[in-house]
């Protein structure tokens, strides 16, 4: 199961969600473009509004700007998330953290 969880000023995503084989697992894929278009669309605005970092299965986005632009990109990105698990809730958990 992929567990997503964002706290205040960070956002962490791991696991794999074992919907299909890899390479052909549609909600990983799915997660994937929706972060990696967030993280590319902030970056676009303002490199240094968050910064991002893989850790072995893990990636972790630190929010470093909390201007309205970043809030509503990640605020859009964590909607997107959360509609892909009431789809998928075997597959992909989002919580909120402390």
């Amino acid at each position: 199961m992929i567990l997503v969880i964002k706290k205040k000023n960070n956002i962490s995503i791991k696991g794999h969600a074992f919907y299909s084989d890899y390479g052909k697992d549609i909600v990983c894929s799915s997660v994937s473009s929706i972060v990696t278009t967030s993280i590319n669309g902030i970056i676009s605005i303002d490199k240094d509004a968050i910064s991002y970092k893989m850790k072995n299965d893990e990636m972790l986005i630190e929010i470093k700007k909390n201007d309205k632009i970043t809030l509503k990109l990640i605020d859009n990105m964590i909607e997107l998330l959360e509609k892909l698990s009431k789809d998928y809730p075997k597959n992909i958990q989002v919580k909120e953290g402390e």
